[in-house]
């Protein structure tokens, strides 16, 4: 027999198989020995009484063999199968790979940077030396800007496809198994490159192709249907579908598409800065005790407050994390946040930011750029308030709010550096207002938020693509293009690990209806 059932415990015998034996038999009013296994459904952390407790749906197996699920993967050999052309190895264009292997079709992976080892080195030049290799960082390379960006599972986007799908392929290539039930799946920067370049090689051992160090400079059609591409290196590839599957930060794809007369529209996008906070006062917050009880995770937080008809909200959290130096030219910052597995650093970071609508920014609605030259100024402003070689404007909390000038800066985990100056000299009128009402207001939800020991450190500016490249609702195709499309968080269509995965499981199975 298996009974499904709610159970609770306290920190520390969340995975102890023995006390949940104990717990589920009290709830079921068994004995324990007639249980052979209490399997996870989900589990989460309940912070809202005064002790902090998980809470967890099960499966209890009462005289009854247990079989854990195994995670494998067997894809067909596609070696001599139809080509589908991807451009990006990011996490839509990996899952769209593999996708294209199931239904029988060739994958060749198109990435402009280079693969997770050769790509480290750019990443440490970046760290250390400020110095950015425009087609190799944190944003371009094998797994995309995901696989540095510590690979946040959770999702809100449950309606567009298999999440525990895509959760599965994850664990079958490395993942730990506790991604499958926890409320907020995380890997970990430390573990998911490894991850990646496994999905990688199960594409290759299956006869798709991931070709690196290839930019693509030039879309070939012929009678409004997609014939291939060019790349910078003058070769052409031929395919009769094409997947898009670039990012948020290929600025110069989306000018390309514009330069070819091909449909992309400007969207809505948020702006503002990565706060950080010591680590323990958010725990102290989230968990009301003075120090953090060993068995509970680094605490996480997600506040949201309307300003003036605007959101203003915290985004991409970071628990025990590192602020990052992700801009993709050499003149501009752009800061983003990463955890290792174990969210072990002592500071805890979250982008802030406000919604940027068309129209808060100058220039007609119907430039499909302007969203993107805006994001790309604010970008170099902070650049040049930082002073170089990639140092971060910033500015204590409260004195931000109150407008002034911090005297010094605390100690941050953004390792180029960071500069005292007054963030209002960079970021608009109209979102520095947002920010100051709304940082005191956070204060008042979460105890200890509020404080001059926190940075906020500029810019934010990535959060989204600011442009949309459009496609059919049912097709995905482009409405211009016959067998583009458009794909992933660069085309506007997902904001996420998860949801880029499964729009590029989608527009694959798009691709083979389009073929056949």
């Amino acid at each position: 027999m298996i009974k499904e059932i709610e159970i609770v415990c306290p920190p520390g015998q969340q995975e102890d198989d023995v006390a949940l034996k104990k717990i589920a038999a009290s709830s079921l009013n068994i004995s324990p020995q007639k249980i052979s296994a209490v399997h996870i459904l989900k589990r989460s952390i309940d912070a809202r009484g005064r002790k902090v407790i998980y809470r967890m749906q099960v499966q209890v197996y009462i005289d009854e063999p247990y079989a854990a699920e195994v995670y494998n993967v067997s894809y067909p050999d596609v070696k001599n199968a139809k080509p589908v052309l991807i451009i990006g190895a990011g996490p839509a264009g990996l899952f769209a790979a593999l996708r294209c292997i199931e239904l029988g079709l060739k994958p060749i992976i198109l990435e402009r940077g280079k693969d997770v080892k050769q790509r480290r080195r750019d990443l440490a030049n970046i760290n250390k030396q400020g110095i950015v290799n425009p087609e190799s960082n944190y944003c371009f390379g094998e797994g995309g800007a995901g696989t540095y960006s510590d690979g946040k599972l959770y999702t809100r986007s449950t309606k567009r496809g298999d999440v525990n799908g895509v959760l599965k392929t994850f664990v079958a290539h490395g993942a730990t198994p506790d991604i499958m039930v926890d409320a907020r799946p995380h890997i970990g920067t430390n573990k998911l490159p490894q991850i990646i370049t496994s999905i990688k090689d199960s594409i290759l051992n299956a006869g798709g192709e991931v070709i690196f160090d290839a930019k693509v400079i030039g879309l070939l059609t012929e009678s409004t249907k997609i014939k291939g591409v060019e790349l910078a290196t003058g070769d052409k590839l031929y395919a009769d579908a094409l997947i898009l599957a670039t990012g948020h930060s290929a600025r110069d794809v989306f000018e390309m598409l514009h330069r070819q007369n091909i449909l992309v529209e400007s969207k809505p996008f948020a702006l503002g800065v990565r706060i950080e906070h010591p680590q323990e006062i958010i725990d102290q917050a989230q968990y009301h005790c003075a120090v953090r009880d060993p068995n509970l995770p680094p605490s996480y937080y997600n506040l949201v407050e309307q300003v003036e008809s605007r959101g203003v909200f915290s985004f991409c959290m970071c628990p025990g994390g590192i602020i990052a130096p992700c801009a993709t030219e050499v003149d501009e910052i752009v800061v983003n946040g990463w955890s290792p597995s174990k969210r072990n650093n002592p500071f805890a970071n979250s982008g802030t930011v406000v919604q940027v609508e068309l129209a808060d920014v100058k220039g007609s609605d119907n430039d499909p750029l302007k969203m993107l030259c805006f994001q790309q100024q604010i970008e170099r402003l902070a650049f040049r308030a930082g002073g170089g070689k990639l140092v971060a404007p910033a500015q204590r909390m409260v004195d931000f709010v109150e407008n002034r000038l911090s005297v010094d800066l605390p100690v941050s985990s953004y390792l180029p550096g960071t500069k005292s100056t007054m963030l209002n000299d960079i970021l608009p009128g109209w979102i520095c207002s947002r920010l100051r009402k709304a940082l005191p207001a956070f204060g008042l939800k979460m105890k200890g938020y509020y404080t001059n020991e926190a940075i906020l450190v500029g810019v934010e500016s990535r959060t989204s693509s600011p442009v949309k490249i459009p496609r059919d609702k049912e097709t995905l195709q482009h409405p211009q293009v016959a067998g583009l499309f458009p794909c992933g968080e660069g085309a506007g269509y997902a904001g996420g690990i998860i949801s880029a995965a499964i729009d590029g499981i989608n527009c694959a199975s798009a691709v083979k209806n389009y073929l056949s």
